[in-house]
């Protein structure tokens, strides 16, 4: 006895949702992957230069330093706190000392 299998048009449609289904999911899930390999490999780093950014605490404030290019990077939690806390020469002080970490001349002094 041969028995010849042949799908229904319901089976057919069912697999090849089953399998577009199946390849959404792996699609969705390499770009979460790749997106958060990207994330990990700009972390802590200059959005200037690359470089490596380093953590520094001024005034009770952290923030984050290039030592190559020398720019200053300040998150929104940075920003908030030296706000949060301001006082008339805070700002001027913290951008002082930020230059004085790499040797040049101080911030203009501004009547405030």
């Amino acid at each position: 006895m041969t028995s010849e299998f042949k799908p229904s048009r319901n089976e057919d449609e069912y697999f090849i949702k089953l399998d577009a289904e199946r390849l959404e999911r792996k699609r969705q899930e390499e770009e979460a992957r790749t997106q958060d390999a990207e994330r990990r490999s700009h972390y802590l780093r200059c959005p200037k230069c690359g470089g490596h950014l380093e953590t520094h605490e001024l005034h009770g404030i952290e923030i984050e330093i290039c030592p190559d290019c020398k720019g200053s990077w300040y998150d929104y939690g940075e920003v908030r706190a030296i706000l949060s806390h301001y006082d008339k020469g805070l700002v001027f002080r913290l951008m002082d000392d930020v230059m004085a970490m790499f040797g040049k001349k101080t911030s203009p002094k501004v009547d405030l």
